[in-house]
Parts: structure tokens; C-alpha cells; sequence
């Protein structure tokens, strides 16, 4: 049997366990959801993947989606 475990890592060194796949520049949510531009405000918590590493383990498999958040000038070009 062989696992594959998928988890974020947010910019502080925090990371959390998700279910499914990203992809580089997607824009997540805190909870690491995809979320798709327009936004309706500049003041939510968005994050890029900036970065995939794998690490293979023997019957695991790790993905790490690093994540970078996005600033209040870059979510302002986002906004309906």
C-alpha cells in the first residue's frame, strides 16, 4: 500500500494536511482552497504556491505546496 500525503506551508514555517492537489500560481484561501479572481474586497487572506517539493518515503509519498501571501497591492489588481 502506498500513500501520498499533501500539506501547505505557510510563510511563518505552519503547515496543515489537505486532501487535494495544487498547482504553481494557483491563489488559495487560509485553508488552502483554491479561489479564482474577481475578488469582492482587497481584504481577504489569499496565498500563491510558489513552490512543489516531493519527498518519497518508503510506502509515502509527502507533497508540500509552499505558499507565499499575496499583498494588498496585488489583491487590489484582483478586485471586481
Amino acid at each position: 500500500m502506498h500513500l501520498t500525503t499533501r500539506q501547505i506551508m505557510y510563510p511563518e514555517g505552519d503547515s496543515r494536511e489537505i486532501e487535494h492537489a495544487l498547482s504553481i500560481n494557483q491563489l488559495v484561501d487560509i485553508n488552502g482552497f483554491p479561489m479564482t479572481p474577481p475578488f469582492p474586497t482587497a481584504k481577504v487572506i489569499v496565498y500563491r504556491v510558489f513552490r512543489i517539493s516531493t519527498e518519497n518515503l518508503k510506502g509515502e509519498d509527502i507533497i508540500r505546496y509552499y505558499l507565499e501571501q499575496l499583498w494588498r497591492d496585488e489583491l487590489e489588481e484582483l478586485v471586481q
